[in-house]
């Protein structure tokens, strides 16, 4: 096994996948999508290397099987990759990182009109709803006793509970923004400070 100083967090991710039960690679990229990607999303065409990556360090293998007329190729998780797995649980990890291009225009919306920022505020309220409609019914499925991997039930109500909390958080937020924006002038240049949510903000902050 060679080692495993040029793997990533994305590497990892689909390591631990990998230690749920073996995956296809057409597989991985789904799963990761509808519940790893949820807080590490990457390019599918990252999702495809991936696996490559980690059979070339030792941590998983490849093995093709047939599917009707055409072939696909199945990785499992190796005994060193499980080891590295483990390693890498060793490590606290980085804190979270936002990326939020709705929150970076509403911070420059004085380059724009009222019109924009509303538009923007109920981009990001649709996105929370949208998201959480899959996320309410993995939740849904998983307190009846029907989730797809129960034996992982106590891991997947961690993420679940955050990521419950953070799209309601965002959809909260935008009910909170969007009447302060719509009292606005038609350029947001020329708007007012709200000196009482000033106030608020900073008793919020102060936890």
């Amino acid at each position: 096994m060679s080692t495993p100083s040029a793997l990533t967090t994305t590497s990892y991710a689909i390591l631990s996948l990998l230690a749920v039960r073996p995956w296809s690679t057409y597989e991985l990229t789904r799963q990761m999508d509808r519940s790893v990607g949820r807080m590490w999303p990457r390019a599918q065409s990252k999702l495809y290397e991936e696996p490559k990556k980690l059979v070339a360090h030792g941590l998983a293998t490849a093995r093709s099987e047939a599917v009707g007329q055409r072939s696909r190729t199945v990785y499992s998780i190796t005994p060193e990759g499980r080891t590295a797995l483990a390693a890498w649980h060793r490590e606290p990890g980085g804190g979270p990182v936002l990326e939020f291009e709705q929150l970076l225009k509403l911070s420059f919306a004085e380059h724009g009109s009222r019109a924009d920022a509303l538009a923007t505020l109920a981009a990001a309220r649709r996105w929370a709803e949208e998201r959480n409609v899959e996320n309410r019914s993995a939740a849904e499925a998983y307190a009846s006793g029907n989730g797809p991997f129960p034996d992982r039930l106590p891991q997947n109500l961690l993420v679940g509970r955050f990521l419950t909390d953070f799209y309601r958080l965002v959809a909260e937020w935008a009910d909170w923004a969007t009447p302060l924006v719509e009292a606005w002038p038609e350029d947001p240049a020329a708007a007012g400070a709200d000196a009482a949510q000033a106030a608020e903000t900073a008793r919020r902050a102060d936890w």
